[in-house]
């Protein structure tokens, strides 16, 4: 057997504790003291920790805001991905540093100004689809029961396939096969005719893709049939009286065709801003949004614009954020031309302000004065009501010059709609005009040209003017302005237009091009524009560094070539070509 074991305590004398008592209280305070500096040393360190953690967030925040300022300024094409992901990125970083802190994220963040307008833009679409489908609804539109009352909770199922099948159903007066087997069986079929199934084309479609319309002589079928969906015939005759009246020139079918096009803009547009790391913006804003915002605005019984309309379709087009987007739909309005057309004008020019030698307004008188048509002024006067006064003035003065109508009968025209939209000063402008001196003339044509170029346009739009100045007016004193008017911008705009000189719009040689160009080049090479070739070779200096084979820099030196070999060399050698 072991040992038992001895618990005993051995007693500790009351002299030996009081004696030790000291030490250990002694002991216990050093203690307490150092947990209250590992205390106060915490409390420091955690407080310079969210210190750093907020001005990270706080700075993190500022970068996002400059990177989403800078971003508004990229091409259409990649704004919306650029944008999704900073959106997306911010708010994990956000959601990181907050947890790091106090586990959850504070409002009160600095937020991007475009981030802003994100969120506000798609809280108003959010809002104003709604009474767009409370309107069809009570529109009575012949969709399928509780379809159209689903996109009040979920907006994104406009987009699925039984939707659009539904949509361009309603759109084109037919039905769903699948939605009648679904309600009215399959005896139902022999009213209908099938509208998607072709022998050459389409042999088998899919089930779900079958579109049906109703035949003519539905109502004759209908009393020879009266066994055939005899329990839901009231429905039936329902659906076909629907269907009827949406495809109708009434009232209603108009309220419902409006109403739809706002649903479907709204919607589209709301899509897009959900998901613009998908969607592409070619597609939404070149494509979907320009039909729509036309069938708001041109009612089919219209032969006119209406303010009112003109004023709706504004208010849809503002909820687009970017300008560059807002213009791609205006520019994709009216493909085909007519009353389209007219109505991207009045769009164009409610907003924009441009001189009356921009190629847009050219382009709009010349639509608005067809080849061989003279319209009343009263006619054009209707049109030109909706623009801005800016845009009316500009557009009055193309007139008086317009190339399509005999100098008198321009200014008899443009004078009669002068007065008859209270532009009395333009009268008096045109009169003066049609008294100038050729001197005179000619400094005013090119100072709207200057103009012109200093207003940003394009090389393709200063090219279109001056070559329009040249074929009406072609002399030495023209030649000298016109280099005058170019060699006092940016050497890169003397240098892109002289590369377009010799092209017309049909890729032929303009005949005036190489005598222009010789005067150019010798004028650029003389010794008295020394400050103007010191421009121009810097100019094509930097292009060389950048991009050796640069079309700009490459066109350039071909051109000079072409009609002076000398100067050419001369120029290669000092921009470093070798």
């Amino acid at each position: 057997m072991s040992d038992p074991q001895d618990n005993t305590i051995a007693i500790v004398s009351v002299d030996k504790i009081q004696r030790s008592w000291q030490d250990l209280t002694l002991r216990v305070a050093q203690l307490e003291t150092g947990n209250a500096a590992l205390e106060q040393e915490n409390k420091a360190l955690r407080s310079l920790v969210e210190r750093v953690i907020e001005h990270r967030q706080k700075s993190h925040s500022e970068l996002v805001n400059l990177l989403a300022t800078l971003v508004s300024r990229l091409p259409i094409n990649d704004i919306g991905v650029v944008v999704a992901r900073l959106v997306e990125h911010n708010q994990q970083v956000n959601e990181v540093c907050a947890k790091l802190v106090k586990g959850k994220l504070d409002d009160n963040l600095l937020q991007p100004a475009i981030l802003k307008q994100l969120d506000k833009t798609k809280r108003d679409l959010a809002a104003a689809y709604q009474p767009e489908v409370a309107a069809l609804i009570k529109a009575d539109a012949p969709y399928e029961a509780g379809l159209l009352q689903s996109l009040l909770e979920k907006p994104d199922h406009f987009f699925s396939p039984a939707f659009s099948r539904a949509n361009r159903g309603f759109v084109k007066g037919q039905v769903a096969r699948e939605r009648i087997l679904r309600e009215f069986g399959e005896e139902a079929l022999l009213f209908f005719k099938d509208v998607t199934t072709d022998v050459k084309f389409n042999p088998r479609p899919k089930p779900e893709e079958i579109m049906l319309a109703f035949k003519p002589e539905f109502a004759e079928l209908l009393q020879q049939n009266p066994n055939a969906v005899a329990a839901k015939r009231s429905e039936l005759q329902s659906l076909q009286q629907k269907i009827r009246a949406s495809r109708e020139n009434s009232d209603l079918a108009r309220a419902q065709k409006n109403a739809f096009a706002r649903l479907s803009f709204f919607l589209e547009l709301l899509h897009y801003y959900e998901n613009q790391s998908t969607e592409s913006p070619d597609v939404v804003f070149a494509q979907r949004l320009p039909p729509l915002i036309e069938q708001v605005a041109i009612p089919v019984d219209r032969d006119a614009l209406d303010e009112k309309l003109i004023l709706s379709a504004e208010a849809m087009l503002a909820l687009v954020i970017s300008p560059d987007q807002r213009k791609s739909v205006i520019n994709n309005i009216g493909k085909p031309g007519g009353l389209a057309r007219t109505l991207r004008y009045t769009l164009t020019f409610r907003a924009e302000k441009l001189s009356d030698i921009d190629p847009l307004t050219m382009e709009c008188v010349k639509h608005l004065i067809p080849q061989g048509q003279t319209p009343t002024p009263a006619a054009l006067a209707g049109v030109l009501r909706f623009f801005n006064p800016h845009m009316q003035q500009a557009c009055l003065r193309a007139i008086a010059n317009c190339d399509r109508l005999r100098k008198e009968e321009a200014e008899k025209i443009a004078k009669a709609l002068a007065k008859e939209l209270g532009q009395e000063e333009v009268v008096s402008r045109i009169s003066q005009h049609s008294n100038l001196s050729p001197e005179k003339e000619r400094e005013l044509a090119w100072n709207h040209i200057k103009d012109l170029i200093g207003s940003r346009a394009t090389p393709n739009e200063i090219i279109g003017v001056i070559r329009k100045r040249f074929q009406s007016h072609y002399d030495a004193e023209e030649l000298k302005a016109c280099w005058i008017v170019l060699t006092e911008v940016d050497a890169m705009v003397f240098v892109r237009v002289f590369c377009l000189f010799p092209y017309l719009a049909d890729g032929s040689t303009d005949p005036i091009a190489r005598p222009i160009l010789e005067t150019f080049v010798s004028r650029l090479t003389h010794e008295k524009y020394a400050a103007t070739y010191t421009k121009v070779v810097h100019a094509l200096k930097n292009l060389f560094k950048v991009k050796a084979d640069s079309p700009a820099l490459v066109n350039f030196i071909a051109l000079a070539k072409w009609v002076d070999p000398a100067a050419a060399e001369k120029i290669s050698k000092d921009v470093g070509i070798s």
